[in-house]
């Protein structure tokens, strides 16, 4: 599934090659993927056509473009937003030039304007159909401070009024979250997991989090000394800013930016998938264990496991 840095590198794309333009027409190949759209596939397009697409901002794994009527002016505040959930294999494509050519797992297509007059579309594809997009109504922040990376409003959608800051976003609270961490009572793992706590976190970069801060991922996050918890969210944070200079992790043709490029972070990943390869630290071999459904890979002698469950 995208994480946060393959995220951002979509969120980034859009921002530098969709913004003002306006959406000519909308065509919905697969309804499933507008499945959240109250009033349904019909409701979805009308929405759509006719706006501009002011600004393109994240939170988390969430991304949205920012919708303004045409003729509304430039200080219009926009009240809606296209929120775009990418799933496992969700993409979203800018293509000019040729527009006849479609993704044979295409899903939705926004016909385009752009401010120069020329035409484009921005192209929904979903091989494995979890993700989906919506038009959802923009509701004010709790803490008054911009949704999200790429807006300056203190707006956000309301699918995703319900998650965290990340680790990217200006408007965090470091301290706060530090707090908020130790106060928990679960594995760290689990924690970092927990969208509610702090978004845009997933399998990958939890495990390579874990793994530069020397914790191990069943550590209760009550015994995490202040200096340790700190720590570890330093280690997410910059192992996501590496992957995002590198355009995220790509293990396969399911994650491309808006051009279609995949990610090489995977090439730079020290645990994550490498079970039974030498540590880059230590040598040990990579240990693989089952992890809520999903896989957690650690080092055994740089992130030794908790004695009975307690540190």
């Amino acid at each position: 599934m995208p994480e946060l840095p393959e995220v951002e590198t979509v969120r980034d794309g859009l921002a530098r090659h969709v913004l003002g333009a306006r959406v000519a027409s909308v065509e919905v190949l697969r309804d499933y993927s507008v499945r959240h759209q109250g009033g349904g596939t019909e409701a979805f397009v009308a929405a759509l056509t006719g706006a501009r697409l002011d600004a393109a901002a994240r939170r988390g794994k969430f991304l949205w473009l920012e919708l303004s009527d045409v003729g509304g002016g430039d200080g219009a505040v926009p009240t809606r937003a296209l929120v775009a959930h990418l799933g496992m294999s969700g993409q979203l494509l800018v293509r000019s030039g040729d527009l006849a050519e479609r993704h044979r797992h295409l899903r939705v297509r926004l016909a385009l304007e752009q401010p120069d007059g020329t035409e484009a579309a921005l192209d929904f594809v979903d091989m494995r159909t979890f993700g989906h997009l919506v038009v959802a109504p923009l509701v004010a922040t709790p803490d008054g401070a911009p949704g999200g990376l790429g807006t300056d409003r203190p707006l956000v959608p309301e699918p995703a009024a319900h998650i965290a800051r990340d680790l990217l976003d200006p408007a965090l609270d470091e301290a706060a979250l530090v707090d908020a961490l130790r106060r928990r009572r679960t594995g760290v793992k689990r924690a970092l997991l927990d969208q509610t706590l702090v978004s845009g976190v997933g399998n990958i970069y939890a495990d390579e989090a874990l793994w530069r801060a020397r914790l191990h991922y069943a550590r209760p996050t009550d015994t995490l000394r202040r200096a340790e918890a700190t720590r570890l969210l330093e280690a997410a944070e910059q192992v996501m800013r590496e992957s995002l200079a590198q355009g995220g992790t790509s293990f396969d043709t399911l994650y491309v930016n808006v051009n279609g490029a995949s990610g090489y972070f995977s090439r730079s990943l020290a645990v994550y998938g490498q079970e039974g390869r030498p540590c880059p630290r230590c040598g040990t071999p990579v240990r693989r264990d089952a992890f809520m459904n999903r896989s957690s890979f650690t080092c055994p002698r740089c992130q030794p496991r908790p004695r009975n469950g307690r540190w």
